[in-house]
């Protein structure tokens, strides 16, 4: 047989896999074990020659997606036990030769226990690294992110222009000064932001793990106790026996060896890996289980084989092979190595928590190749379409300045040195793009940021991106995860249905008298039941009937407390708590106990319950069939140790469960109508078996076990063919999620404001339909068309094409078909899914999230939110325009990495409706004023120029120009970030509102282009006035001008406030005040006999009345003809 065995192994197997020849292999069957690889790395050192190549593993190889047969094929191997010789045959072959490996680009390892040096080095170090910044690359990347937009690069270029005397006008401080505070504050931000990331991840590297220690004395391994060492977490490499107790982080991806429970299970909390909160069960390696200690472990001679790290959380392609199995060998002859596969059920994967218990791992992923960072994406610098606009719009101020420039130029003839004069028309424009916008604007969203974390009516909000208030009023999708945000991940078994009885929440006391009943006369009906009765009482017919109703009653919840997966854990403080991979079996034990039937024990084998009377009965476990996506249901058989009888138990969803169960007339409508309550069915079944029918399914439920071929499909058919038969139909549960307060209204809310909102969660196609149902996602009566299992891409067309004819449906489609369609039909998907009024992905991965954000950024070009609260939610919320996380059960990571943080969903109402509204619309308001601010005072001098021979000459110069954009002007245009066309009852109450803004009308061409012309007309009246009809000396021109510019300026901050602040009225007096104070102090630009006479003051009045009162007369006929829509509800 290990003649047979080698030659078995040395073959290639459909991945392309081939044993590793070396020089020194012989053809006898002990060469063939004796240099396996792994033997070599025993205790003896480093190889030479060729051995080395064995372990290889190029740093700079790329993941080896397999093919779905294989992996279908080998984890067919980890689901039922075989023997060695079958496993070895079977089990994945060691990777290739160095020269294979560098030519396929494969990262597939084989790490012996006790691996040399060499080969722990040729992997990533487990090094958890957030920093978007080094000290090299701060400066230049920050630069970078500024001068990319075109409004920063003027500013730069003008400043750095005035460091020529030709070019020079004015003060070097009024250029400089404001481009230089814009660019302090961000890399100050930015700094201070990345050294918080920094200390986050020095405090993960440096967690300190105990591992095995393989180095100890030879004398402390031969007493089987385990010597260990502390070493930080960024120390820990591939090949480590990494110890691990209760409550403590997994730093890296590693295999389960062993574990404090005598069954070799554990379980662990995968809330920052898949965003559930239920634990999950892992099963150590059993043979790693049986050793006595875990000394042992260091001592055993055995190798692990882990497929190439990919990002499927959900898949694992791994081996152990024991190569001197601990049993003697027969006749002296070496025993054939001992392989053993390995599942996802067997590894324990990064960010992941040991929940219970400790238990000894060996590690097979570090740093950047575990699951939980190739899940994870680096963060864009995000900016705000606002921002985006505003950049666009200087492009053109750009284009309108230099053409400005060469055309004063071209009227003078391009005399002398034209090109320095249109550089100079250049810089004297340049107040036309105005840098004091930029610092407006920020001062803007700190101001914003700081009017939402003080609203007492979403408290705990956090604004950790201060960049981006404006984008809260102006999105257009919502994408949101489901456990946590919109559910509170708390189950209730609101309902139980038994065909003729329905208890609802209200009468589950009467479940619980029925059962003690039941239980009751259980006890007794022994003892009566051999007295014969001679007649039948009417009284004795009611008992009767009570005991009928009070034995179905028992069935149910018997088989409710028996067929699922539920372990109590006992805790430190003595208090039991359930744990399983499904919350829905935990809220149905908690049920069963609540009324009467407590689960006391469990483990693989047995079953322990507790009665209401307080006595024990105890079930054996013969079979489980645990439930898979696939199968949707999932079964059990016990044989109750104190009668001997063989129960088959099975519930599930309603869709398969009709099949299996006996005909009747109530299932279907019974389900229908608690899943329109939002409540998860159960079916319930079960069946009672004979001695002999239970031993004919085991046989051939073993046979089908043991094939090599087409396993799963031959043991589900013996299922099928011996169980699934006839089930007596038991009852139905209805089970509800609880939602998070103000869901219901909250999405309601959001819709009318035309926010079209998709659910991206990790949980079932069931679970999640129910909630779509529950939070009124999905309409009532609205069709739900689902989609699970899509293999070919003709399948994936039909669906789309159908979907194209019924854009009124709610699509639910899983992880596999929404990949498969983003694979094959990326356009069209997202064409169609983007018209439809709702959307739910299921058992998506948190890449799958990203990217589906991203695709619809992409594609609609409108702003997405995304909303979440777990660590498999920070890829998608990174993703969107605008990220924000709750602060919720699954810890801060989703709300650290999110641009707003928040306590509960139903703030996003207040976020949005209120405080995105008015930062959108006081941000557009404000830049255009900026804007139009250095428009006018540009016409001005271009006016003054054009008269005054086209000379380059500042008619404002100095002083004056640095007032004019700062103590003169700047509070009162700042004041309109205080600004409020509605109150908030009213943005609240009518979320149409809303809508309107998403339309962008609030900062467009269109209004650009309006203020552009307002600016034009203003500048030009008040200086062709102040020349023509008035003055001929040029200071006083120069007094009238600027005079009645300042004031023009606050009377068009006043015509443009909606709802009066009482700082803007402060704002505006002071200003005027400020103005005619700072008179006395200029004397080189005011003549103060001019200024106090009265020929002054007129002429100024004039000048005012000609270029606002007109534009006033324009905005009142507009309010009468053609309201704005907030107008028509105040």
């Amino acid at each position: 047989m290990d003649i047979e065995l080698s030659r078995l192994r040395n073959k290639n197997n459909k991945a392309g896999y081939q044993r590793i020849e070396s020089d020194e292999q012989v053809d006898s069957p002990t060469g063939a074990m004796s240099n396996r690889p792994g033997r070599s790395y025993g205790n003896k050192g480093k190889p030479k020659g060729k051995g080395r190549a064995k372990y290889i593993d190029e740093p700079e190889d790329e993941v080896d997606l397999l093919r779905g047969d294989e992996f279908a094929e080998d984890e067919d191997h980890a689901e039922a036990g075989q023997s060695s010789h079958e496993m070895a045959v079977k089990a994945p072959p060691p990777p290739k030769t160095r020269q294979q490996s560098m030519s396929s680009k494969d990262k597939s390892r084989t790490i012996p226990f006790r691996p040399p040096e060499k080969l722990q080095n040729k992997f990533p170090a487990n090094v958890v690294r957030n920093q978007k910044y080094n000290v090299f690359t701060f400066f230049p990347i920050v630069f970078y992110e500024q001068f990319k937009f075109f409004f920063n690069l003027y500013f730069l270029l003008v400043a750095l222009s005035q460091f020529i005397p030709a070019l020079k006008i004015g003060f070097i401080l009024t250029y400089i000064a404001p481009l230089a505070f814009v660019l302090a504050v961000t890399m100050g931000k930015e700094a201070y932001d990345d050294y918080k990331r920094n200390l986050r991840d020095k405090e993960a590297n440096a967690a300190r793990y105990l591992i095995l220690d393989p180095t100890s004395s030879p004398l402390s391994l031969e007493s089987n106790t385990a010597p260990t060492r502390a070493i930080p977490s960024s120390r820990l490499r591939v090949g480590d026996f990494l110890v691990l107790e209760k409550n403590q982080r997994i730093p890296a991806d590693v295999v389960l060896l062993r574990t404090s429970d005598v069954s070799g299970t554990c379980f662990i909390r995968t809330d920052q890996l898949d965003g559930e909160t239920d634990w999950k069960l892992k099963v150590a390696v059993p043979s790693c289980q049986k050793l006595a200690s875990d000394g042992e472990l260091v001592k055993l001679d055995a190798e692990i084989y882990a497929d190439a790290p990919i990002k499927d959380i959900h898949t694992f392609i791994g081996t152990l092979t024991i190569n001197r199995p601990p049993s003697t060998a027969v006749d002296g002859a070496p025993a054939a190595p001992q392989v053993e596969p390995l599942t996802v059920e067997n590894v324990l994967w990064a960010n992941t928590v040991l929940a219970a218990g400790s238990a000894v791992g060996f590690v097979i992923y570090t740093g950047s190749e575990t699951r939980a960072v190739m899940n994870t994406s680096h963060p864009e610098t995000k900016v705000g379409l606002l921002d985006l606009e505003i950049n666009r719009l200087a492009k053109i101020l750009c284009a309108v300045t230099f053409a400005l420039s060469v055309v004063l130029v071209a009227l003078n003839g391009f005399r002398g040195l034209w090109y320095v004069y249109v550089f100079r028309f250049l810089i004297l424009f340049s107040s036309i793009i105005p840098i004091s916008l930029r610092v407006n604007l920020d001062m803007g969203k700190t101001v914003y940021a700081h009017q939402i974390m003080n609203d007492r009516e979403i408290p705990g909000t956090i604004v950790r991106t201060s960049t981006l208030p404006e984008e809260l009023g102006r999105i257009e999708y919502l994408l949101s995860d489901k456990t946590g945000t919109l559910t509170q991940n708390e189950m209730e078994l609101k309902k139980l249905h038994m065909g003729t009885m329905s208890y609802g929440s209200d009468s589950m006391d009467e479940v619980a008298h029925q059962l003690a009943t039941a239980f009751g006369v259980s006890a007794v009906q022994g003892m009566q039941g051999h007295k014969r009765q001679g007649t039948i009482t009417g009284a004795q017919l009611a008992t009767r009937g009570r005991r009928d109703i009070s034995s179905r009653v028992r069935d149910v919840v018997l088989s409710l407390a028996l067929c699922h997966n539920v372990t109590p854990v006992t805790n430190d403080d003595g208090s039991v708590t359930y744990q399983a991979s499904s919350p829905d079996e935990v809220a149905i034990v908690k049920w069963t106990e609540s009324v009467g039937l407590r689960l006391v024990f469990r483990d693989r084998t047995k079953i322990e319950l507790q009665t209401p009377q307080g006595t024990n009965i105890s079930f054996e476990v013969l079979e489980l069939f645990p439930f898979t996506s696939e199968s949707k249901r999932m079964g059990i058989v016990v044989r109750d140790l104190q009668s001997g009888e063989i129960t088959f138990m099975q519930k599930g969803a309603d869709v398969v469960m009709a099949k299996i169960v006996q005909r009747n007339d109530w299932l279907e409508e019974e389900c229908a109508n608690m899943a329109r309550e939002g409540l998860r069915t159960l079916v319930v079944g079960r069946k009672k078996m004979s001695k002999e029918a239970y031993m004919t399914f085991k046989e051939q439920y073993h046979k089908a076990s043991v094939s090599l071929d087409g396993r799963n499909e031959a043991m589900a058919r013996v299922v099928a063919e011996h169980l699934e038969l006839e089930l007596e139909l038991v009852g139905v549960t209805g089970v509800e999620d609880k939602l998070q307060e103000g869901v219901k209204p909250t999405l309601e809310l959001l819709r009318n404001a035309g926010i079209k909102i998709w659910m991206l969660t990790g949980d079932k196609v069931e679970t999640a339909t129910c909630i779509a149902i529950s939070t009124k996602l999905v309409a009532r009566n609205q069709y739900i068309h689902q989609v699970q299992k899509l293999k070919t891409s003709d399948a994936a067309r039909e669906q789309l094409e159908f979907l194209q004819s019924k854009l009124d449906c709610c699509l639910v489609i899983d992880g596999e078909s929404l990949q498969l369609c983003l694979n094959t039909f990326r356009n069209e998907f997202i064409e169609i899914t983007t018209k439809l009024s709702a959307v739910v992905a299921c058992r998506c991965s948190p890449t799958q999230k990203a990217d589906v954000a991203r695709l619809i950024r992409q594609y609609t070009k409108k702003r997405v939110c995304c909303i979440g609260d777990g660590g498999n939610d920070v890829s998608m919320i990174q993703a969107a325009d605008v990220g924000v996380g709750i602060v919720g059960k699954e810890g801060k990571q989703a709300s650290l990495a999110a641009d707003f943080s928040v306590t509960q969903f139903s703030f996003l109402t207040k976020l949005l409706m209120w405080h995105g509204r008015n930062s959108y619309r006081r941000s557009a308001k404000l830049a255009q004023f900026v804007i139009h601010r250095g428009l006018i005072i540009s016409v001005i001098q271009a006016v003054f120029s054009a008269i005054f021979y086209f000379a380059p000459i500042a008619v404002y110069q100095g002083w004056l120009m640095m007032g004019y954009a700062t103590i003169y002007t700047m509070a009162p245009v700042f004041s309109l970030v205080l600004d409020r066309d509605v109150s908030e009852d009213l943005a609240l109450l009518y979320p149409e509102l809303y809508k309107e803004l998403t339309k962008g009308r609030q900062l467009s061409f269109k209004t650009f282009f309006t203020w552009l012309l307002i600016s034009v007309y203003q500048g030009g009246a008040i200086m062709i006035m102040s020349l023509v009809l008035f003055e001929n000396e040029f200071l006083n021109i120069v007094a009238i001008s600027f005079t009645a510019l300042i004031v023009n300026e606050l009377i068009m901050v006043a015509l443009e406030i909606t709802t009066w602040h009482v700082y803007m009225i402060i704002a505006e007096v002071v200003t005027l005040l400020l103005y005619a104070l700072s008179m006395i102090f200029l004397p080189q630009y005011f003549d103060l006999s001019f200024v106090i006479s009265v020929r002054f003051a007129w002429k100024v009045a004039v000048l005012v009345a000609v270029s606002s009162v007109p534009l006033y007369i324009i905005k009142v006929v507009r309010s009468r003809i053609s309201p704005a829509v907030y107008s028509k509800l105040v």
